[in-house]
């Protein structure tokens, strides 16, 4: 029986396109059977942020665990499973060939179809698994620690770039400057905490938004930040510093989002990424939304951030739209035609 006329498709996906190893088993896009992820932040934490070579690594360690741990938890054996899904592209190239060498494995031992799937589209589908009430079309404002974009998403598959950075992407330059405070890494948690103690009462300017209003560019506030820093020759406040960041970083994503939202009449924005698991973009987005008759949708904090059950949502919605299957010569890509693949 062709894949596409089954009744029920189970998926396990492959992540690795940072420094998360992660796999998971979803049936039909949306049930989550399960999502393990082995974290390598306490690995790369000594060095300041994510170093490839130290992540492809432990990825190769790590996937045949992760990967057993999965199906283990979803109760499941290698002969249950539909498809194999992987995350092809976009990411650190290195620990992407790690998990498309080992996806093709499987696919080609198990004698299953093999999906290459987008990271950015991945993070978007995230959405599909928390909110069964999302119609379309929608904005989403898609923030993390490699992207940072606004889109508008017209049905699966079908997703317009409305406007997207420049140059550092939100999550980025959340780690950046939170290594200038002398923060540890991950950065984007440890500068919200530093907030929390402070006031926004320094003006770094707002971050350019492109002569269409909708892009993103985080390089001159990051530069305004460490210059900031740097000037004050160790007579700052680093709380009122992250708390400033913040409110001009979190601020433009909040305004972007919902312009394009307001501008094309769509009355629903979703936030996804790892940077929108942050409490102050949640709430101020939340504000703007209800002042504009726009519904907010947030993802639990597990689906912010890389995981494999997102993957698998996106493999699954490319299944039921007819896209073709990977071949075996697939491989990984650091950056994606398009932005988003």
């Amino acid at each position: 029986m062709d894949i596409r006329e089954k009744k029920d498709i189970i998926i396990l996906a492959i992540e690795s396109s940072c420094d998360e190893t992660a796999a998971a088993v979803v049936k039909n896009g949306t049930g989550v059977l399960s999502n393990i992820i082995a974290s390598q932040i306490e690995i790369h934490k000594r060095f300041g942020g994510v170093v490839p070579e130290i992540a492809s690594r432990n990825h190769t360690l790590a996937l045949p665990s992760v990967t057993e741990s999965a199906l283990s938890a979803a109760g499941l054996d290698y002969g249950d499973i539909d498809a194999v899904a992987v995350t092809y592209g976009a990411g650190l190239l290195g620990a992407l060939l790690t998990g498309v060498s080992y996806a093709k494995g499987l696919s080609y031992a198990l004698k299953k179809p093999l999906m290459a799937v987008s990271h950015v589209r991945g993070h978007i589908a995230a959405n599909y698994i928390a909110h069964r009430d999302l119609t379309f079309p929608y904005v989403c404002a898609l923030a993390s620690g490699g992207h940072t974009a606004v889109l508008e998403v017209k049905d699966y598959g079908d997703i317009e770039v409305i406007g997207a950075t420049k140059d550092d992407a939100a999550g980025e330059v959340f780690d950046k400057v939170a290594r200038a405070l002398g923060l540890p890494y991950p950065g984007g948690p440890k500068i919200q905490e530093l907030a929390a103690e402070g006031k926004p009462v320094i003006n770094f300017g707002k971050p350019y938004s492109g002569g269409n209003g909708y892009d993103f560019s985080f390089s001159g506030l990051k530069t305004a930040v460490i210059n900031y820093i740097a000037n004050s020759k160790g007579e700052f406040n680093a709380a009122d510093v992250a708390a400033s960041f913040q409110f001009a970083a979190v601020s433009r994503i909040k305004t972007t989002a919902l312009k394009a939202a307001v501008d094309r009449g769509i009355k629903s924005v979703a936030l996804a990424g790892g940077v929108g698991a942050n409490l102050k973009l949640r709430a101020e987005l939340t504000e703007a939304c209800a002042t504009a008759g726009i519904k907010a949708y947030f993802l639990p904090l597990e689906l912010c951030t890389d995981n494999a059950a997102m993957i698998a949502a996106e493999a699954y919605f490319m299944i039921k739209k007819g896209k073709p299957f990977a071949a075996t010569d697939l491989d990984a890509q650091a950056n994606l035609a398009g932005y988003i693949g």
